[in-house]
Formats: structure tokens, sequence, C-alpha cells
């Protein structure tokens, strides 16, 4: 049999694009090669897109597989296509030595595509879209167990932020971080629309010291390591115009091609066992082909 050839062209919606190294085996421990990652971002791009269109991009990229040497990738590469779209933003603290990053701007197949062919296998965007740099259209809320705490105890934790966000008009969706965690995401609207990052962070910090105060056996607000054994941050940094959080359906570098993956609130109430919310790129794939995307309403009204 030949082997798999290095590099194959192809079009995406009418961009060139040549692909390469597609056997290499991106998670050993399965067998999930980059053709895999590829084929993955290609046939959840309709659910993916229009979470991640018009925010800028920050690539976790695994050249050598989830094995491997990783970095963090926020400058656009110079090799980059032509037609991919960037922008210049104010980005304080650049390991550059420059107030500025030149980021990829998501939202489109051809870029997803090209970002994945870099082994970008994990995506990760802020909580504001262009042209609206900083000015947050969701408050976030990263649920983070410590050992040895899990998942489960962070639905709980869940249950108890739902009717405070309810109570300030906001309407909660949920979604696993693809690896230990749980993360809660609202549209800021109502009373809460047109804060500023600060502002939201400041009421992301507010409910998550409330939450700590009435349940100080099982809820921090306070970053500390040494605090988090047995107990869940609700870490509310994630709100910071500068800070990103891994996007809806991306992949994550764990053993297993994990995904962060949209839940249902029964989901979160019946969840008894970490695996109960524990979901591969298949399964994710199966669940939009079932359900759609439970996190559309996030969506639905974009700014622009």
């Amino acid at each position: 049999m030949s082997p798999e050839p290095e590099k194959v062209a192809v079009d995406v919606e009418g961009r060139s694009l040549v692909l390469t190294n597609l056997a290499k085996v991106m998670y050993p421990e399965t067998g999930f090669t980059k053709g895999h990652v590829i084929d993955y971002y290609l046939r959840i791009a309709p659910a993916l897109l229009p979470h991640i269109a018009g925010r800028p991009l920050t690539l976790k990229r695994y050249p050598d597989g989830v094995t491997g040497q990783h970095f963090y990738a926020k400058h656009a590469p110079d090799h980059r296509p032509s037609w991919v779209r960037t922008e210049r933003l104010y980005s304080p603290g650049s390991l550059s030595g420059q107030d500025w990053v030149r980021y990829v701007i998501a939202g489109d197949l051809p870029t997803l595509i090209w970002t994945a062919n870099l082994a970008g296998l994990e995506l990760h965007t802020p909580q504001w879209r262009l042209p609206h740099q900083g000015e947050p259209d969701l408050l976030v809320f990263d649920l983070d167990p410590g050992a040895p705490a899990t998942i489960v105890e962070c639905c709980a934790v869940a249950l108890l932020l739902r009717p405070l966000l309810e109570e300030l008009g906001l309407e909660p969706f949920a979604k696993t971080s693809g690896g230990k965690g749980l993360q809660l995401l609202a549209s800021l609207s109502g009373v809460t629309a047109g804060l500023s990052s600060d502002q939201a962070s400041t009421l992301a910090r507010e409910l998550a010291d409330q939450l700590g105060r009435e349940h100080p056996g099982a809820i921090i607000s306070n970053m500390k390591r040494a605090l988090r054994p047995g107990k869940v941050l609700i870490d509310w940094s994630q709100n910071n115009a500068f800070k990103t959080t891994v996007a809806p359906y991306s992949l994550r570098a764990r053993s297993k091609p994990t995904v962060s993956t949209p839940v249902s609130w029964d989901e979160i109430t019946g969840c008894e066992r970490p695996a109960d919310l524990v979901f591969t790129s298949d399964e994710v794939l199966e669940r939009v082909a079932e359900h759609g995307d439970l996190l559309a309403p996030l969506t639905a009204a974009q700014p622009g």
C-alpha cells in the first residue's frame, strides 16, 4: 500500500490550502491523527464558527502531538495565507516586548482548517468581538475543581450559581471545559448590557465571593492554589479583556480527543460521576447531529 502523501492540496470554500502530515498521530493513546483533527473541525464548523466569529484567536499548538512540546500562539505567523484576516490589537504584557499583537480573527471555515493544519488543537478566545474591543458580550464563570473534587462538585456549584444569574435577568448556559471542569456562560443583556470588562469582572467576582461565603467548605473565589484542594474555584478572572477561555467545541490536548462540550441543565443535575460529562470528538458530532447547538442562544444577537 502506498504511504499517505506528505502534502495534499485542497480547496475550502474557494480558498487554496496545502494540508501536511495528515497521518501524524496527535493523540497517541487513541491513534487520533492530524487528519482526524482537521476532519473534526471541518464537520463541527457549523456549530463552532458562530461562537468564535469576530474574536481574536489564541491557538494552543502541539506540533508533535499532545505528548510533545506545545506553545500558545497569539501572533499571526508571517507565512499565513493572504486571505487570513488579522488585526493589530492592544495587548499589554505581550511576550514580544510590545503592547500589541497581530491576531488572527476567527470566523470562517478556511481559516479554521488552516489553524487545524498548524496543529492548533485548542482554540481560545476572549469574551468580546470586534469591532467592540474590550466590550464583552458574554459573562463567564470557570468552575475548576481541586482534587479530590471533580466535575460532579462543579455541577453542584453551577446549580447554586444559576439562580443568582437568573435574578439578574441572565440566562446561563453550560459547557464542559473538556478537561476536569465546567464553565457557565451568559449573554450580557438587560441590566448587564453595556458592561465593560472591568465591570463584568467585578460582577462575576461579587457572585463568586457571595457563594464562597455561603458555602465555605465547598466553594472558593480566591485564586491561591493552597486553598483549592477539595473545593471548587469559581474563577471570575476570565472576564478580563485580555484573558481568554477555551471556545465551545474546541478539542482539548488530553490523552483522548475530548472536547469543550455544551451540556444541558438536565445533564448537570443528573451528573453522578466524572465520566458522565466527558465527551470525545465523535460523541460531540453525534450530539450536535441529534440536538443541535445547545449554546445557539448565545450567538443569536451578536454585536457588529
